[in-house]
């Protein structure tokens, strides 16, 4: 379990283990930032050299064996968060530094996934960035820890977008935690004066909500352990989706009809009162400022005279008018959007002509620069039981390290051709936009490489 999750764990069997580890050079000579290697002025430590050991130099590691106590208290790390893109050098290059220095390694690597935007990875070039300050001031900080947190799953990426902010705020934590504490307050003001007391008036029903607070703490604790903070929060809102089921289920505007059943009111209030609370204390991790806010309205029994409204439903169609007020779209982009891009048409082909080609799903093991040239990378695709070795003109577009790991569609039958001296059998689909950004052309689905493309 040092990799988490096993999809991650795979990939660096499959790409990297399995196939046989290459020797590392721990040096750069095709730039100059970075730190001089002191016996070679030409030579730059490579970056993730220097950087992956901050890890123990922060804390106080000495190689001398004279570290600090900090360093002595805090190594191993019980756990590395870590994006998924940067996963390799983690749980590969990593572990092998310390190794060598005869340290322990960190407990476990997670590699998390990615929040994309609704149209795919965001860029500064596609302009479709969406910055955290802008939407903490739509939605406010913990709105955002929500989505964030609640919307990345475990393994695969989640998407994020303006609308499915809108959305979340609007039924989850407007809807379904706002409501909830605000008619729980509203009525406890309304039918007993702010002050509620245990009556010990049971029924049925009551049993499955208690039930479910005193679980709740189990099962999210039991996520967290697994790392599935997504899930963790979900048990959660579960509880909160309980408690509105609970109200229905006991009709407190018509138990306060009857006077014989004033007691009985009482005990549904109290009780609604507790799951709450339990509730909050349990959201405090992940929405601080939210969770303090009901436990300050409820009190234990004695609720606030008026209550806070936590989160105000929001117009998408006002909101994203705002959005466009302050990222107006150029013209030529407006333009482009509503007319598509014009490209010159090439002469027709027969479909026998298009039968001789053959695309199958490639898989990237492993890519680097290609030395004298400024625009290749030489890509070693697995598609099928066969290893490919396709040179691409990309390098202004994708890192090495960004296209380890992809899967891309392939054209496999292409004559071989050596391009800057290095042979190339294969093309990689891309597209590419009036401003000459290019982007790989991925299967929306899982696919496994060598699935024919047709």
């Amino acid at each position: 379990e040092f990799i988490q999750p096993v999809a991650r764990k795979n990939e660096m069997m499959n790409n990297f283990l399995l196939p046989g580890l290459q020797d590392l050079c721990v040096s750069r000579t095709s730039f100059k930032w970075g730190i001089p290697v002191d016996f070679d002025p030409k030579h730059v430590v490579y970056v993730w050299l220097d950087a992956l050991t901050n890890y123990i130099t922060g804390i106080g590691y000495h190689c001398d064996g004279e570290s600090d106590e900090m360093f002595n208290k805090n190594w191993p790390a019980d756990l590395h968060l870590i994006g998924k893109d940067i996963i390799r050098f983690h749980t590969i290059y990593w572990p092998i530094f310390l190794m060598a220095l005869g340290l322990p390694l960190p407990k476990q690597v997670f590699g998390h996934p990615w929040l994309l935007q609704g149209d795919g990875k965001m860029s500064k070039s596609k302009g479709n960035v969406l910055y955290a300050d802008e939407l903490v001031d739509f939605f406010g900080v913990d709105a955002v820890r929500y989505f964030v947190l609640h919307e990345m799953p475990f393994e695969n990426d989640g998407v994020i977008s303006w609308e499915l902010m809108v959305e979340r705020l609007n039924s989850d934590l407007a809807n379904t935690l706002g409501n909830l504490v605000n008619r729980t307050i509203s009525m406890t003001n309304k039918y007993f004066g702010g002050t509620v007391t245990d009556k010990g008036v049971a029924e049925e029903v009551d049993a499955d909500l208690k039930a479910v607070t005193e679980n709740t703490p189990k099962a999210v604790e039991a996520k967290m352990n697994e790392l599935r903070v997504a899930d963790a929060i979900t048990e959660i809102f579960n509880l909160f989706k309980r408690c509105n089921k609970y109200i229905d289920e006991t009709m407190p505007w018509a138990l306060a009809k009857e006077e014989d059943k004033k007691d009985r009111l009482e005990t549904v209030l109290w009780n609604l009162i507790q799951s709450i609370s339990e509730g909050a204390k349990l959201l405090e991790s992940f929405m601080p400022e939210t969770a303090e806010k009901i436990l300050a309205q409820l009190g234990g029994g004695h609720v606030v005279e008026k209550p806070e409204i936590l989160f105000q439903r929001l117009d998408l169609e006002e909101v994203m008018k705002k959005v466009e007020e302050l990222h107006p779209k150029a013209e030529e982009e407006k333009k482009e959007e509503e007319e598509g891009i014009d490209i010159e048409a090439k002469p027709e082909i027969t479909f026998e002509d298009f039968e001789k080609m053959q695309f199958q799903v490639g898989e990237i093991i492993s890519c680097e620069a290609v030395k004298k040239s400024k625009k290749l990378l030489c890509s070693q695709v697995k598609i099928g039981s066969q290893v490919k070795q396709i040179v691409s003109g990309i390098k202004a577009h994708y890192t090495p390290e960004e296209m380890v790991g992809k899967k891309v569609m392939v054209l496999v039958n292409l004559k071989p051709a050596k391009l800057a001296g290095v042979l190339s059998e294969g093309m990689l689909l891309c597209a590419e936009d009036a401003e000459g950004n290019l982007a790989l052309m991925t299967p929306e689905k899982k696919m496994p490489a060598g699935a024919e493309i047709c």
